[in-house]
């Protein structure tokens, strides 16, 4: 005789292997990823490959924007950045873009630290809640001045700014008629609809 279910079991989540720097640098030096990209994020590997039309449009043209406003030698695309000491050994989070306080040339050997970033931003094409949760708490126990999610979906800017107490005082959501400007360059607005194709 079947009766009704009425009460949900709790979920228990399978072990999951937590990965550090170390081990995600061998993944990469032994070929075992054969030229995927992975990010390290809490201990997860994320998939960077698969980044749909949209999101590379708009990366390209927040690129563009931020090339004339701080210079070539100091904006990299998709680039590893270390964050807060206690953070760092299992997450080495790739921003889509960084802008640098001084040019790529003083970091040959070592990522980027919290302290030489101006701005640092992500376009969210499918990874909305991960950029605006995650990172945004990792950006801002980092002390990370002004993080930027650009929401393709919702064609909009969360301006993050004063990381407080390991999370960001103050959140803005700037429309797509709207225009911000980052706090390294006040006079250099951007406006947000300039982030997606004619």
């Amino acid at each position: 005789m079947s009766r009704t279910l009425l009460e949900i079991p709790a979920q228990v989540d399978p072990p999951r292997k937590r990965w550090t720097r170390t081990e995600h640098e061998a993944l990469y030096d032994s070929g075992v990823l054969d030229g995927q990209r992975w990010e390290l994020v809490e201990g997860e590997l994320i998939d960077q490959i698969g980044k749909g039309r949209p999101h590379v449009n708009s990366v390209v043209l927040l690129m563009r924007w931020a090339v004339q406003v701080f210079g070539f030698e100091r904006v990299l695309p998709e680039s590893p950045i270390d964050i807060a000491p206690e953070d760092n050994p299992i997450n080495e989070p790739e921003p889509d873009l960084v802008v640098l306080k001084r040019d790529l040339s003083h970091f040959t050997r070592e990522n980027p630290q919290p302290s030489d970033l101006e701005l640092v931003i992500e376009v969210a094409a499918s990874r909305l809640g991960f950029d605006l949760t995650t990172k945004a708490l990792l950006y801002a126990r980092a002390g990370i001045a002004d993080y930027w999610v650009l929401d393709v979906a919702g064609r909009r800017m969360i301006v993050h700014r004063e990381p407080r107490d390991g999370r960001y005082a103050s959140v803005l959501v700037y429309g797509i008629e709207e225009s911000v400007a980052p706090l390294a360059a006040p006079e250099a607005f951007f406006k947000i609809g300039d982030a997606f194709p004619q």
